[in-house]
């Protein structure tokens, strides 16, 4: 025991500046910790953010819930963007009008022709025929640009072409 504490004495500054030097390091040590520590309550914090109490549990079944809730949503409107495309697709998009004196003897323009077509080409014809003293109304369907059961006037072929062009 003697001899542990004459070679304590002879060594006690060598002694002091390793545990100092040892004290520095855990020093650092748990600051860089409590940097650490600060860290992740930040990051924790955000993450718990609108949960009452801070519960993982909770808040991973309130965004589970959300995404079922938002899933429905898209549901309905994936079903309600596709009625909406089904009926634009039947919405006159294709229009034309064009006035034409019919009988040289009438005077002016008061014949017409108007061409009402859906995006796949397929609507209606419309003409009035003015003859002085009778009007007479023609409506012939289009399937497709085209009037499978009736042969169209020369201005109802115009009228449809200006239709389709537009």
């Amino acid at each position: 025991m003697g001899n542990l504490n004459a070679v304590v004495a002879e060594n006690q500054i060598y002694i002091l500046i390793a545990i100092g030097v040892i004290f520095l390091i855990l020093f650092g040590v748990i600051i860089n910790l409590h940097s650490e520590l600060s860290n992740l309550k930040r990051r924790h914090k955000k993450m718990m953010a609108g949960v009452s109490g801070g519960n993982l549990e909770k808040m991973l079944n309130s965004h589970i819930d959300e995404v079922a809730k938002v899933k429905e949503v898209q549901k309905a409107l994936e079903i309600d963007i596709t009625k909406i495309q089904d009926v634009l697709s039947r919405a006159i998009i294709h229009k034309a009008i064009i006035r034409f004196n019919a009988f040289e003897d009438t005077g002016s323009d008061l014949s017409y022709c108007v061409a009402l077509l859906d995006e796949n080409q397929n609507g209606v014809v419309l003409s009035a025929i003015y003859a002085g003293d009778v009007t007479r109304n023609y409506a012939k369907p289009i399937e497709k640009g085209i009037s499978p059961h009736y042969k169209l006037t020369p201005e109802e072929e115009e009228v449809l072409k200006k239709a389709l062009i537009k």
